[in-house]
């Protein structure tokens, strides 16, 4: 039976095979979002579990399944044996949905909460089955029928359970088991300037799949006209054959799966028209492998650097870009449905933006897609955030890990164009170490797109000397400030110099302040919509003396919440440094980010 992104247990019981597990090579996938699937959306019957219990022990904290823990599932009888827990008279949630947004007793909950769910299904033969879970925060012990079937962590990327051998035809349970606890060898860490928000996040769904199957697969512009890709078939034999068909380019190519599973292909179509914000161009693509099928829309376009040019199909292009961070509009707590993504985006749109960065992790995947639809080009990163535990190799393998799940999702979508690797991490040599091997696995599993990360700006005086040495290992180099907010006023911003020794791209990929909306005075006042447009004023004349800038993006679209952001009547939990409030009420440095790109056209 095959475990898709499977790391094991994290507890100290199970910490060697943790490591063990994450060593390995990486796991087949399913490619779950271009195939018919069963959705299991909709309301879960959840049990609290601080303590640990539901493991099955009730004289230790062994995190040990035991016949007695929720995994089986059972149910209270009146006159009946000792039973202390019952799903089916406990309170239900909605999947997708953290739980802390759902549920004010659980609000500030971080631990472990259980789920299950009752599902109908009636499996055919010679398939394999598998329950696909979009996001779990942070990890999660899935069961099926009271089978073990896989684990996984980190809390931003999907996972998929081989469940074949454990549904029955007719009636099944699934109980999940999600723990969102914070420890020091976690990606992210301890501490993040966001909400933990724990539980099933995403999308949960029952896919059925051939026995030979499709798990893979990529397709790229490689310049000069031509298209270069691969389709990966699991279980398929050496020499069979694999297609892929482009109608709209008269495209009908095929390859022969070799000794690895991999078919690859290379052809020169006519008339492709490439992908651009102002000419997103989507071909729907199929690919067939034996009784296999699957289709995608994609776009093709390339992008490189050149000096400290950004060019997106051979012409320099500047990201009018903006954060977002993967908080619900209006409702708050975790973003997920189409509704919030077309709000999200929608609002970048009316910015006139170009560019946003999905800030710190991996966001829903309609994110991207929608990137790809609405012509927005996006840098997509995974949670290497602040302080990580550098010297450890576990923290190292699940960032890989999450890396490379981050990759396999989303590497045929045209409209992201970096990867970045990390965010505001301090100097060190054991950091550059750490993320120098990401960008070495990065470059690996995905040659065609660029490679950046979010560093701190490195101050002397009134002079940014752009040197941290991780920049040697990128492509674009993303640097933070906040003049104006952490450091001097906003209208000293004009009398910073910049150097950029490296002569690569860069873009400020933070900059801005706070500020609640509604509440106006002097442009000098910290809070009010007037200080915070004064900012964003500031800057852009700073702008005028960096020719090697390339992109920028003000933190951030909306306001979203935060533990640490406490201040009475003016932050009240929420990170206020939002261009909207989180309402969607729209503050004055909204309309004067939009009217300046709305100037700045490249």
């Amino acid at each position: 039976m095959f475990c898709m992104r499977r790391i094991a247990f994290f507890s100290a019981l199970f910490f060697a095979s943790l490591i063990a597990a994450a060593q390995q090579p990486p796991t087949l996938l399913v490619d779950i979002d271009h195939r018919p699937a069963m959705s299991l959306n909709g309301p879960w019957h959840y049990i609290v579990d601080p303590y640990h219990g539901g493991w099955g022990s009730n004289t230790s904290n062994s995190d040990v399944p035991s016949p007695r823990g929720y995994a089986r599932d059972l149910h209270y009888v009146p006159g009946g044996p000792l039973q202390e827990y019952d799903f089916a008279k406990s309170p239900v949630i909605q999947v997708p949905g953290d739980w802390n947004s759902q549920d004010e007793k659980l609000f500030y909950y971080e631990g472990l909460l259980w789920y299950q769910r009752d599902f109908d299904y009636h499996p055919k033969a010679h398939t394999h089955i598998f329950l696909h879970i979009g996001a779990a925060n942070y990890a999660a012990h899935v069961f099926v029928n009271d089978v073990h079937t896989c684990d996984h962590e980190g809390g931003f990327t999907p996972f998929d359970c081989e469940m074949t051998n454990a549904v029955k035809d007719g009636n099944n349970f699934v109980v999940i088991a999600v723990d969102n606890t914070r420890t020091l060898d976690h990606v992210p860490t301890i501490k993040s300037d966001w909400w933990n928000y724990g539980g099933l996040t995403r999308d949960v769904s029952v896919v059925e799949v051939p026995e030979s199957f499709i798990d893979d697969e990529m397709l790229h512009f490689a310049g000069a006209g031509d298209l270069q890709g691969y389709v990966h078939v699991t279980g398929a034999a050496s020499g069979s054959k694999v297609a892929l068909r482009i109608s709209d380019l008269h495209v009908d190519q095929s390859a022969a799966v070799g000794e690895d599973g991999r078919a690859s292909f290379s052809f020169h179509p006519a008339d492709l028209e490439r992908w651009s914000p102002e000419h997103p161009r989507l071909y729907k693509v199929e690919f067939v492998a034996g009784d296999d099928h699957l289709t995608d829309d994609i776009g093709f376009r390339t992008i490189e650097v050149k000096g400290d040019q950004i060019l997106l199909n051979g012409k320099s292009t500047f990201l009018r870009g903006v954060n977002i961070q993967g908080e619900a509009p209006y409702r708050s707590g975790r973003a997920w449905s189409d509704r919030d993504v077309n709000t999200l985006m929608g609002w970048a749109k009316e910015l006139n933006c170009n560019f946003v960065r999905l800030a710190h992790y991996p966001h829903d995947e309609r994110m991207t897609r929608a990137g790809d639809k609405l012509g927005i080009m996006v840098w997509s990163e995974i949670p290497v955030y602040w302080s990580i535990a550098w010297t450890n190799p576990r923290t190292l393998e699940v960032a890989k890990q999450q890396l490379h799940e981050m990759i396999r999702r989303d590497h045929n979508k045209a409209s992201v164009i970096l990867w970045s690797m990390s965010n505001e991490t301090p100097i060190s040599e054991e950091r550059t170490a750490f993320i120098r091997k990401l960008v070495a696995q990065a470059r690996q599993e995905d040659p065609t797109r660029l490679i950046t990360s979010a560093m701190l700006t490195p101050f002397h005086g009134k002079t940014a000397v752009l040197d941290d040495p991780l920049g040697a290992d990128l492509d674009v180099l993303g640097y933070n400030e906040y003049i104006g907010w952490y450091m001097g006023k906003p209208d000293e911003a004009p009398l910073f110099k910049w150097e950029d020794p490296m002569h690569k791209p860069v873009i400020l990929s933070e900059f801005g302040g706070g500020a609640k909306a509604g509440l106006h005075g002097p442009a000098d006042q910290r809070f009010t919509e007037e200080y915070e447009a004064e900012i964003l004023t500031e800057q852009f004349i700073m702008f005028r003396d960096m020719p090697f800038l390339r992109g920028i993006t003000p933190w951030v679209l909306m306001d979203f919440r935060s533990p640490t952001r406490l201040l009475p009547g003016i932050q009240d939990g929420y990170n206020r440094k939002g261009l909207l409030s989180d309402k969607g009420e729209k503050k004055k440095a909204f309309f004067v980010l939009q009217d300046y790109y709305a100037k700045v056209q490249h």
